[in-house]
């Protein structure tokens, strides 16, 4: 079956490591389990300390759908003071392969 990963790249706020960011996002983690299509997510960190966040959804749709809920439904969640906003790269991408 297809699907798609949504990949987002960021840095943490002034102050803030990737750990928080990881902390803050417990609510956002709830969250995203109950949206149709979630697959899984994982959250890993550059040495230079870039957060790099996948998530894999079913579709294209599901995943802008969820994201555009972070912004709006989970807008008072702790996790985006913890985020850098003018460095967030955000993508949704389709799966070519997968062994």
């Amino acid at each position: 079956m297809a699907h798609v990963l949504e990949i987002t790249t960021l840095a943490p706020a002034p102050g803030c490591t990737a750990a928080d960011f990881v902390e803050a996002n417990k609510d956002i983690d709830a969250y995203l389990a109950r949206q149709p299509g979630y697959r899984w997510r994982n959250i890993a960190v550059h040495g230079d300390g870039t957060v790099v966040d996948i998530v894999a959804w079913d579709s294209e749709e599901q995943a802008r759908a969820s994201a555009a809920g972070i912004m709006t439904e989970m807008g008072s969640s702790p996790v985006h003071a913890t985020i850098d906003h003018a460095s967030v790269d955000w993508r949704v991408i389709d799966v070519l392969h997968t062994a």
